[in-house]
């Protein structure tokens, strides 16, 4: 299949990356359906955490019973208190972690749908110059990275800060000297905790980029193989990927560093705080300010603060991960809501189009008694200096099918797909009747839809598969679409028939099949506009003639733009239309054309010849 867009000269234009301020507001407004789950969840674990502060003091009590060489049986109310304070802990830490657990599953989920949604909705042209890699890293390992953060740093680090700002209350309340000594631990801390943060967060999101280049360049290497053994490209490719391995390897090993200095930092932090409590709990107690019952018990209290204050300041590893993800997600969920202006055009260069939804084409609504289709003065380019379409005009009239021929690089494909709403164009606009929407691939009941040579079988059965253009669609109704183009009879004869499990792991169906399949969900999808972009490039195969037979019958009674990779399309179309170097040089009948002396009559006279000079298929 060819493409519109040149190769760009610099590597791949990486998604855009959220700034930290804007990723702070979209978790606000992820968590925002959920606060009540929120606060109650904080509040059950400060409930814990508050009554497992009695740990220490009913240790000191005990201390202080047997220091002062009382009866054994004195010792049975704090230990009978110590095991009811194990038990009221432990159910309400399980109901509080339970509880920020479902929070963070939510929001998470949440957060994946929208992204979902965003990127399917992501203009093609955009999606293009980023590379599969980019996308890639993103939907799995940005996602995996924050679910993993979700999971376990989300719970973890909610109880831990509770700890610490209770713990450090209760040692106030025993004596504040115990607390002005335990607070001589935080300078070290903090200053461990600034230096990590200012280092991680370009670290991680630059490790980030450093994978989705790595996953780019094996994308290309392992998907071009054959081209590029067929130039004996391998040892090129190889270092190629070898480098970005080589960079993606460094910037692990300098996050493990990162880490390893900060757990000594953090134990010089423990040290300090702790020989301080102790020393101000020999003094209190030899001064007789305190009892040797609570200088334990203050000890014990900051020696308690270890496991939480060391869990919160690890956790910013995983928050510092978590959040350079999360920034990756937001910021393909924002270029999705608003429309990206064309490389080297001003935002406001669109404003003529007036508004749309998101990654689509805008549209005016007019009455459906006028044009089904108009293109007025569009024009596109895929960076500066890369014009595709110059100011191309076309009119679609109800029920007419036209026919895009030209050669390759002639901007037929970008002008297919702006057309059907899934690319924008740099300037100009697309009008189209009342309620026209959008849909790519024959996928969702809309007025448009979009079929190209690149079809996807989705896992599931058959029939789930077909239900994708239509899900309130009877059995009745999918044999229907099958018949109508011509798919019916081998759909029936697989292994369980509509019941087969076809897609990833299931019944493989050839090109042209998957071709009749997608051609199937447009006509359940029954739009009123119906985009083909070299949806027959099967053709060549022995399946010629059925597939173009299935592609006719799914287009009968429907306004049509065919991108016709046969010139047998542009025979049975009401019109051609031909495109060179963007612009539209010839639109008339196919008899007309091909008996005038211009661009058509060329391209058809070096087609039919070929036709003759080789075994028809």
């Amino acid at each position: 299949m060819t493409t519109d867009s040149p190769t760009p000269d610099t590597g791949p234009e990486l998604l855009p990356i959220a700034t930290t301020a804007r990723t702070r507001a979209a978790l606000r407004t992820l968590i925002r359906p959920d606060r009540g789950l929120a606060l109650t969840g904080i509040g059950i674990l400060v409930a814990a955490t508050a009554v497992g502060l009695l740990v220490q003091p009913l240790l000191g009590r005990i201390v202080d019973i047997v220091a002062d060489g009382r009866p054994a049986g004195d010792l049975t109310l704090p230990v009978v208190l110590l095991v009811a304070v194990a038990v009221v802990q432990g159910l309400t830490t399980t109901l509080g972690l339970t509880r920020i657990a479902r929070l963070g599953e939510t929001v998470l989920a949440r957060l994946r749908e929208r992204f979902v949604e965003r990127a399917l909705n992501l203009p093609a042209d955009r999606l293009e110059r980023a590379g599969a890699g980019d996308l890639t890293a993103r939907v799995t390992g940005d996602v995996a990275r924050v679910a993993e953060a979700v999971r376990s740093a989300l719970p973890e680090m909610a109880r831990s800060v509770l700890a610490i700002v209770l713990t450090l209350g209760a040692l106030a309340l025993l004596d504040v000297r115990f607390l002005l000594a335990a607070l001589l631990a935080v300078p070290v801390q903090l200053l461990t905790a600034r230096w990590y943060v200012r280092r991680a967060l370009t670290l991680y999101a630059d490790q980030r980029v450093a994978n989705g280049a790595q996953q780019q360049q094996l994308l290309e290497t392992i998907g071009g193989a054959v081209t590029v053994r067929g130039h004996r490209l391998e040892e090129q490719h190889t270092e190629r990927s070898a480098g970005r391995s080589r960079k993606a390897v460094d910037l692990t090993m300098r996050s493990v560093n990162l880490v390893l200095g900060f757990y000594g930092r953090l134990h010089i932090a423990e040290y300090i705080g702790l020989a301080a409590v102790l020393l101000a709990g020999f003094w209190l107690v030899r001064d007789g300010a305190v009892s040797i019952g609570t200088a334990t018990a203050a000890a014990l209290y900051f020696h308690s603060l270890f496991g939480p204050v060391n869990a919160a300041l690890v956790l910013l590893d995983d928050a510092q991960s978590a959040a350079a993800g999360l920034a990756r997600l937001v910021g393909v969920t924002d270029l999705a809501e608003q429309p990206e202006p064309a490389a080297g055009e001003p935002a406001a260069g669109k404003a003529e189009a007036g508004k749309a939804a998101p990654a689509s084409v805008p549209r005016q609504r007019i009455a459906s008694s006028e044009a089904a289709v108009t293109v007025h003065a569009v024009s596109h380019a895929y960076g500066p200096g890369r014009p595709v379409l110059h100011e191309v005009s076309l009119t679609l009239e109800p029920g007419e099918h036209v026919a895009l021929v030209g050669t390759s690089g002639a901007g037929k494909s970008t002008l297919a797909r702006i057309v059907a709403g899934v690319q924008q164009p740099t300037s100009g606009s697309v009008t189209a009747p009342a309620g026209t929407g959008s849909a790519a691939a024959g996928v969702g009941e809309h007025p448009v839809v979009l079929v190209t040579q690149e079809v996807h079988v989705f896992t599931g059965t058959l029939a789930e598969d077909l239900r994708l253009a239509r899900p309130d669609a009877s059995d009745a109704d999918l044999r229907t679409a099958l018949a109508t183009v011509h798919a019916l009879e081998w759909a029936e004869a697989l292994p369980e028939g509509l019941a087969t499990v076809v897609g990833e792991g299931g019944h493989r169906l050839d090109p042209a099949r998957a071709q009749q399949l997608a051609l199937a969900r447009l006509v359940l999808a029954d739009p009123a506009l119906a985009v083909l972009d070299e949806a027959t490039a099967e053709a060549g195969s022995a399946g010629a003639r059925v597939l173009e037979r299935s592609a006719e019958a799914a287009l009968a009674g429907r306004t049509a733009l065919v991108v016709a990779h046969r010139l047998t399309q542009a025979v049975a179309a009401d019109r051609v239309v031909v495109l060179e170097a963007g612009r539209v040089v010839e639109s008339g009948p196919h008899d007309e054309l091909r008996d005038a002396d211009g661009p058509y009559a060329a391209l058809w006279h070096a087609w039919s010849g070929s036709r003759t000079t080789a075994p028809h298929p």
